[in-house]
């Protein structure tokens, strides 16, 4: 098989349609949404409908020879529970798709709906994340993985340390790369010391140094820092697909790390998707070969 590489953070949604703190967020047409009251690129252009689906993300998988993607959740999407039940269950080899739950009674339905884990975007929780502890107990007994984003601020890294330690055998994804460019990263990253069951992917990451841009210096800078502190092993890519790629490409998420001279071959293959196959339990990803550009 050729290269190995997996998404450990990506969303798909059918309609955006909700309200956060009392803001819209709404799917228009062309890739824009009203997000926060206002209205933004949400996804590139040619999303003309909307739809940030499945059949769409899997074309550009298959162009970058991404093998499978990790579907995470986030509340300025709306709950799509429903979508990526169909989702699990239509592409099997290619998704790993979390639910959004944050009661037991809700967790239970993930795990009926045969969903792989539970999505927390806990930088948007008031509440300590040690109320929602019964759910990360069932997660525990039930096998679900848990994604977690923290808030970029040191305020929940000993609640989600707390969490870790009540829940051993709760397999934790961290997310946004630790917020890279916050004072909270190390503190985030270091979680990962906790035990071989937490993990840190880099959804996000090249949102966090948009400004920088491409081939993205300082991520990359951050990415072996992290690696020093904590090691390869525990260190994933991801992408936050599509909002990342109104800006560069779906390919161009990965190969700065592909194409960088700072790390060595074998910590590219962990990071790009050898951690993420052992730690969400891939199997059978197709092997994709590189098909040319018209251009080249």
């Amino acid at each position: 098989m050729g290269k190995l590489i997996i998404d450990a953070h990506s969303h798909l949604w059918l309609k955006q349609d909700t309200w956060v703190d009392g803001k819209r967020i709404l799917s228009l047409k062309n890739g824009r949404s009203i997000f926060m009251d206002e209205e933004v690129q949400m996804v590139p252009p040619f999303i003309v409908d909307g739809q940030n689906t499945a059949e769409v993300f899997l074309s550009n998988m298959d162009y970058a020879q991404v093998g499978g993607a990790v579907v995470v959740q986030e509340v300025i999407d709306g709950n799509q529970n429903a979508y990526l039940t169909d989702v699990q269950q239509h592409y099997p080899d290619r998704f790993c798709c979390m639910g959004m739950a944050w009661t037991v009674d809700e967790a239970q339905r993930v795990v009926d709906a045969g969903l792989k884990g539970i999505a927390f975007p806990g930088h948007r929780m008031q509440a300590p994340l040690q109320t929602l502890m019964p759910v990360f107990k069932l997660m525990e007994q039930r096998g679900l993985i848990c994604s977690m984003c923290l808030a970029d601020d040191e305020r929940q890294i000993a609640q989600m340390a707390e969490v870790i330690q009540e829940c051993p055998q709760l397999r934790v994804a961290i997310g946004h790369f630790g917020m890279a460019n916050t004072a909270s990263f190390r503190s985030q990253v270091l979680l990962a010391r906790q035990g071989s069951h937490v993990m840190i992917e880099s959804g996000g990451i090249t949102w966090l140094y948009n400004a920088e841009f491409y081939p993205f210096p300082t991520a990359v800078r951050r990415i072996c820092e992290a690696a020093d502190w904590v090691g390869w092993e525990r260190l994933m890519w991801g992408s936050d697909y599509p909002r990342t790629i109104t800006a560069i490409t779906y390919k161009m998420s990965y190969d700065f790390i592909e194409k960088s001279t700072e790390l060595t071959a074998v910590e590219k293959r962990l990071f790009l998707g050898e951690n993420a196959q052992r730690f969400y339990g891939f199997k059978n990803l197709p092997e994709l070969p590189y098909i040319k550009n018209m251009s080249e």
